[in-house]
């Protein structure tokens, strides 16, 4: 492939990732600032670069700023980022002045982060969902992971594009566009899609745009995008991390999570999130089970694969040769790394696809219903109905994609409805007492493992995604842990391997991510390829 790279003055300097580089030189203004030193830092470099006042929390958070400016907006254009937080440079200042006066909230403060555009702030940032009809829509209170992170000293950065609806709107569609924020690009090979719903966020994280960066998931939705981005995400056991004032799908499937470029910062991400919320009745469920702060730091052992059992779900490959030969090179690195690695099945998508989708569409229906309610009187539209006529006037919302989900969503009842609750007893069944428990339980595994998807396929916004793989589906429907690491490269273009297993069971997870990912090092910064 005739390939050429993308001339950037941000790709004339080293990518320099260690906390003891020379102090940045901050330009804030558009002469081509040195944005380079803060490729690939980590959260510990950060904090270690704060300690040593190398750079303050303002100079960081303009970087990011100027990075967002020649990266996302010009340069390559990714269109990843739909607002910049106005206040970013005001919340960093008071922070720094915090660390001034020897006060430091934990591992986030200072940390600039980048939440998905369906995740309420209340600020100047407006949630949009990447809809059209909530572009002036101002959320009266943060969502409780907004508020958690804003307690742990993050930076709300800004806003990711995102599949609009997170990708439940039409049968056909494009990952990571959105009637709002256009089309995302994945910054490895630019005609490449990111994949969604959660694509602003993955490619935020890979093109050093931002530290950390918030997605949410139903099915796929955080861990494709990071598979396609070439970083790391967690998709937490549903009720780890509260989804209130978050832009709903499902109430049984939906759950936010962490990516970013390495297994130890989504390990700190996650940790300083967890809580039981009143809003959230599913969080109860993690009382006694979640941990706070660095908690789930523990888990990072090089050592972390010895002696578990692994189950390999071999029928989740065969699609790709390049992705078969990378899962059969982990496997090999796991069993020389202590690990057992047999193969196993697992119930078919017929057991339950259907009755997901059903679900699904219940609880569209209801929770759009419940939070455009949560908007008060000033609420743009006030149900799925006027949504729904809203689009069809609407010049960019249809322009490419329909809205059969929406339509498909607004014929069901309530969740009362006798078959609501047949098809989501049969999922939950098929996938957790007849599938990932008994299936572990019976051969004694840790953890499952399965390739995440194949590499990216090229964006068509006429005949929408081109998905070839994936492995999402059982743990999203169970509700259960998941995480995705890179793995390797096929022509440029990274792929993701997933352990998932048990509900919460993301120590393990985290065990197996960080020995992998210690081990051998496949994460590379992206070059914004061009293909002619």
């Amino acid at each position: 492939m005739k390939t050429r790279l993308f001339q950037s003055a941000v790709l004339l300097f080293l990518i320099i990732a260690s906390p003891t580089c020379k102090s940045p030189s901050i330009n804030n203004g558009d002469n081509n600032p040195d944005t380079g030193w803060i490729e690939e830092m980590t959260i510990q470099q950060l904090q270690s670069g704060f300690a040593e006042k190398k750079f303050t929390v303002t100079e960081v958070v303009q970087v990011y700023i100027n990075r967002i400016n020649e990266i996302d907006t010009k340069g390559p254009a990714l269109n990843s980022i739909i607002i910049v937080n106005p206040d970013a440079l005001a919340i960093a200042g008071e922070l720094d002045k915090e660390l001034r006066e020897g006060k430091s909230r934990g591992p986030m403060h200072g940390v600039p982060v980048i939440l998905k555009d369906n995740i309420d702030t209340h600020d100047k940032m407006p949630n949009t969902a990447g809809a059209t009809v909530l572009r002036n829509s101002y959320p009266d209170k943060d969502s409780f992971i907004a508020m958690k992170l804003r307690e742990a000293g993050a930076v709300i950065l800004g806003k990711a594009n995102l599949s609009e609806w997170a990708n439940f709107r039409a049968d056909v569609s494009s990952s990571g566009w959105s009637g709002v924020g256009g089309q995302t690009k994945n910054p490895y090979i630019l005609d490449r899609n990111p994949c969604g719903s959660s694509a602003g966020s993955g490619v935020a994280v890979s093109a050093n745009l931002c530290m950390i960066a918030i997605g949410t998931e139903t099915n796929g939705s955080i861990v494709c995008p990071s598979n396609n981005n070439g970083i790391v995400g967690i998709k937490p056991t549903v009720g780890l991390l509260s989804r209130s004032g978050i832009i709903p799908i499902s109430f049984t499937q939906d759950t936010p999570g962490p990516m970013g470029r390495t297994v130890e910062d989504v390990a700190v991400a996650l940790g300083v999130m967890t809580g039981i919320d009143s809003s959230d009745a599913k969080t109860l469920a993690s009382s006694g089970r979640f941990l706070e702060g660095n908690g789930y730091t523990q888990y990072l052992k090089t050592d972390g694969a010895k002696g578990k059992r692994i189950g390999l779900l071999r029928k989740t490959m065969g699609y790709s040769d390049g992705v078969d030969t990378l899962v059969n090179e982990t496997v090999r690195w796991l069993r020389a790394n202590g690990a057992e690695v047999i193969d196993i099945e697992m119930p078919e998508e017929s057991k339950y696809g259907n009755a997901s989708f059903e679900v699904m569409l219940y609880e569209f229906k209801n929770g759009l219903n419940s939070y455009f309610a949560s908007l008060g009187d000033d609420a743009p539209i006030k149900d799925v109905t006027s949504l729904i006529e809203f689009n069809k006037k609407d010049s960019v919302e249809l322009r490419y994609f329909d809205q059969d989900l929406l339509e498909l969503a607004n014929k069901k009842g309530d969740m009362n409805s006798p078959d609501y609750k047949k098809a989501l007893e049969k999922m939950l069944r098929a996938t957790r007492e007849n599938g990932i428990d008994k299936v572990m339980n019976e051969n004694k595994l840790d953890a499952i493992m399965a390739p995440t998807g194949s590499p990216a396929w090229k964006t068509d916004l006429v005949l929408g995604d081109h998905f070839v793989g994936g492995s999402s589906s059982l743990a999203a429907v169970a509700g259960y842990p998941a995480i995705t690491i890179p793995m390797g490269f096929i022509e440029n273009l990274p792929t993701g391997i997933t352990f998932f297993g048990k509900a919460w069971s993301e120590p393990v997870l985290i065990e197996l991510a960080y020995s992998y990912e210690q081990g051998t090092r496949h994460r590379k910064a992206p070059k914004y390829i061009i293909t002619d």
